[in-house]
């Protein structure tokens, strides 16, 4: 009698953990907040980049982002042609 109490209370732990485990596996997990750290394209090869990562270009007193220093280069080479 004792050991089917015993075994009883084995296979009830067990079955809780189990439908536990499921249930834990359903909760999403938590998405951490945007830091709020703006981007800009990048004009010439569209690439994301934040402004402390980018190549700052001045054209006419506008700022514009850049990936790189060639893709500035080329930026501005496409201005200068006619």
């Amino acid at each position: 009698m004792l050991m089917r109490f015993i075994l009883l209370l084995l296979l009830g732990y067990i079955g809780f953990r189990i439908i536990k485990g499921f249930l834990a596996a359903r909760e999403k997990p938590e998405i951490p907040a945007a830091t709020g750290t703006e981007t800009f394209q990048d004009p010439v090869c569209g690439v994301y980049v934040t402004a402390d990562d980018a190549v700052i270009g001045r054209i006419e007193e506008k700022k514009i982002y850049f990936c790189s220093r060639a893709c500035l280069e080329k930026y501005r080479e496409q201005l200068d042609q006619p």
